[in-house]
């Protein structure tokens, strides 16, 4: 999907009685004077303790943005919010506000979509049927375009550009998950994304090994040398520049000085934990391989700071501010 470069972002309201509605608050008086079409949120005004304005559509945001928190009013109507008390009720409107606002991006109306924090379980609750907020989103994408959209996770913080390969299945299923189409399914996406949508004009990406110091010749495991170097091998035959496996405990400092645009990790905790122990309050999690931008603050719901008011929104203003560098730069690119 082509995005042009004046359109505002979509926000969705996340879990109400989480964190979301502090840290959209806090994030539009951060932005307000900077972001140039701005962003809309889809949920209650009720939500917001700021000035707020009711928009019919999203292009009356640009508009409203510099004084107002513009609002998209829900359809389906909210309980009584206790902030830090999650409620299943809720469940209606968190998916309706987050459909909303893929369906404007899906649609030209909206130059991305950011999504505040969910809870699963509160949307277990009432029946959702999806692993997580991702794979809905790519479900609608799915839905609406008649193409299959396997995502891809990548963190963005710390100077670190990190894609995953697989993401929450336990250390011991690994190995057996990670198939030569899946690292290059994730290889391809990875390399797209940093060419359209996020700057790199030549992308140079690693493969991390699963294994302590990337097997070692094999002497400490064989993925490296069974899977994921045949398939890099693959891919750098096709155009894409990608290492072999890397030892992962020194890949990540080779990226920091200007040798990668990207890691692809083998596992969910060893591409985490360099993000976050980098920039642990304004990392961003991000969507690849979906045909259109998503970002999201890398954080839960926060319900212990929603309930004492002390929740921080360091991560969704860098998640806003990502996807609207990402929305201009697949503008230049397309």
């Amino acid at each position: 999907m082509n995005v042009r470069a004046s359109l505002p972002l979509a926000l969705s309201m996340g879990d109400p009685a989480g964190c979301g509605p502090a840290i959209t608050v806090d994030a539009w008086k951060m932005l307000r004077g900077s972001l140039s079409d701005g962003f809309y949120v889809i949920g209650d005004p009720a939500l917001f303790d700021c000035p707020c304005t009711v928009i019919k559509s999203p292009e009356q945001t640009p508009s409203v943005f510099g004084d107002r928190l513009p609002v998209l009013q829900l359809a389906n109507a909210l309980p009584d919010i206790v902030p830090g008390t999650p409620n299943s009720d809720t469940a209606p409107s968190i998916i309706e506000s987050i459909e909303t606002a893929t369906l404007h991006a899906l649609e030209g109306k909206a130059g991305g979509v950011v999504t505040n924090p969910i809870s699963k379980s509160v949307l277990y609750a009432a029946g959702f049927k999806h692993p997580g907020h991702t794979e809905f989103i790519a479900s609608i994408c799915e839905r609406e375009t008649g193409t299959p959209c396997p995502p891809v996770m990548m963190l963005v913080g710390g100077g670190l550009k990190v894609a995953l390969a697989t993401i929450h299945i336990p250390l011991l299923d690994v190995s057996s998950k990670l198939t030569p189409k899946l690292l290059r399914q994730v290889a391809k996406t990875t390399a797209h994304a940093l060419a359209r949508d996020l700057g790199a004009r030549n992308p140079r990406i690693a493969f991390t090994g699963l294994n302590p110091h990337a097997g070692e010749s094999g002497t400490i495991g064989l993925e490296e040398q069974d899977i994921i170097n045949p398939v890099a091998a693959e891919l750098r035959a096709e155009g894409i520049d990608i290492s072999d496996a890397r030892p992962a405990d020194t890949v990540f400092a080779e990226m920091l000085d200007g040798r990668f645009d990207a890691i692809i990790a083998m596992t969910h905790d060893q591409g985490l934990i360099p993000v976050k122990t980098l920039d642990f309050w304004g990392g961003v999690n991000t969507t690849l391989g979906l045909p259109i931008i998503r970002t999201s603050p890398d954080h839960g719901t926060a319900y212990d700071a929603a309930r004492d008011g002390s929740a921080r929104a360091d991560s969704l203003i860098a998640a806003i501010r990502l996807a609207s560098q990402m929305a201009s730069n697949r503008a230049r690119h397309d």
